[in-house]
């Protein structure tokens, strides 16, 4: 019996909601054992500018490092749109991911069967689909320097991002990628800018020789990110392990998750590096949907990302393949009774609130582990 302690950041808007659900089944799992979670809640985003004028404070950072995962909901909003730009709410997330070393960010594209007509595609195009993007996290443009807006007088400024990537970063996240691979279909498609982008010519030379060098039994082969934009609309089907940097990785796992219905079923981790010693690793799980202001406090949402967020955690944090093979299963059981939130409601189906599909979840959970 292991006990784990977690740091539970709610966040914004709907944040606060579909953490609710996540603390139900938390509650599910400490009753049915063996290992058991405790955990201790902070404030991050636009909640903790509120309260402390920063997105997320030296003390709840302490708390995330102390962790054996955090589990994170949402942030922003527009009350926030005004407020310095180093206080951000999305400051706090990524700060997260910079202090926790959280370079390699998964972001499984599913469709569950009961919800292939709620795509935007057709259902022969992505029933069964099963896909994994892994997105670079803690480098490239959202990180790199200078990153400066600059006054040329005469009312013209000028803007800059820089995109920046060493080869110790993509040899990193492509290992994660070829060994995600050996365990689901043994391919993985890297996608860059290398026509056009010096970065790309770097990254694409990288992980072919980390490709050569470590994994020549995997699969591999290359893609210019905008054409793999097009052909995962196209044949989403055809892909596995979808590596790439962090702008990229951000558009084209937002593009997948209208493959699979709705943001509000698009779930990710966010892992560091093994530590050699204790063997475990940091660890961040969040829903890639936003904080969604528009329905915060309606109890409305849908908080099936959130619950398959926690259904990782278990997975890669705490080596629970069967608990989290589990939550999968519930939620497919669910959904195929006919129960839907807004965002996948569909005529001939029963619309329910965050807190009805929640309690669903769990009453298959306990079936299953009758």
């Amino acid at each position: 019996m292991a006990t784990y302690n977690l740091l539970l950041l709610p966040g914004d808007g709907i944040g606060p909601e579909v953490m609710a659900e996540v603390k139900r089944i938390i509650e599910f799992l400490n009753k049915k054992g063996p290992n058991r979670f405790t955990y201790d809640e902070g404030l991050v985003g636009g909640s903790c500018y509120d309260a402390h004028q920063v997105s997320i404070t030296d003390e709840t950072m302490e708390k995330a490092k102390a962790a054996d995962a955090v589990i994170f909901g949402a942030v922003g909003g527009p009350k926030w749109d005004k407020v310095p730009y180093e206080a951000r709410p999305e400051a706090g997330l990524l700060r997260l991911r910079k202090d926790l070393a959280l370079y390699a960010n998964l972001r499984p594209a599913v469709t569950y069967p009961a919800l292939a007509d709620a795509s935007a595609l057709k259902r022969e195009l992505v029933e069964g689909l099963d896909i994994m993007i892994l997105r670079e996290l803690t480098g490239g443009v959202y990180f790199g320097e200078p990153k400066t807006i600059t006054d040329l007088g005469n009312g013209q400024k000028r803007a800059v991002d820089t995109q920046v990537y060493d080869t110790y970063e993509i040899e990193r996240i492509s290992r994660v990628a070829f060994e995600l691979a050996r365990k689901r279909r043994n391919k993985v498609t890297s996608m860059e800018k290398h026509n056009v982008m010096k970065t790309g010519v770097l990254w694409k030379e990288v992980v072919q020789q980390t490709h050569d060098r470590e994994f020549k039994d995997v699969t591999l082969e290359h893609q210019l990110a905008d054409s793999g934009g097009m052909q995962l609309v196209k044949n989403p089907k055809q892909f596995d392990v979808i590596v790439t940097d962090n702008l990229f990785g951000d558009l084209l796992s937002d593009i997948a998750a209208m493959l699979t219905g709705s943001l509000g079923m698009l779930a990710s981790a966010s892992l560091g590096e093994v530590d050699p010693k204790t063997q475990k690793r940091k660890a961040l799980y969040e829903p890639v949907h936003g904080s969604a202001p528009d329905i915060a406090g309606k109890g409305v949402a849908n908080p099936i990302a959130m619950i398959a967020s926690f259904g990782m955690a278990l997975r890669y944090s705490f080596d629970m393949g069967k608990e989290a093979d589990m939550i999968d299963q519930a939620i497919a059981a669910t959904l195929g009774k006919g129960l839907r939130t807004g965002d996948i409601a569909s005529a001939g189906m029963k619309t329910v609130g965050t807190e009805e599909m929640g309690s669903a979840i769990i009453e298959e959970l306990e079936k299953l582990a009758a």
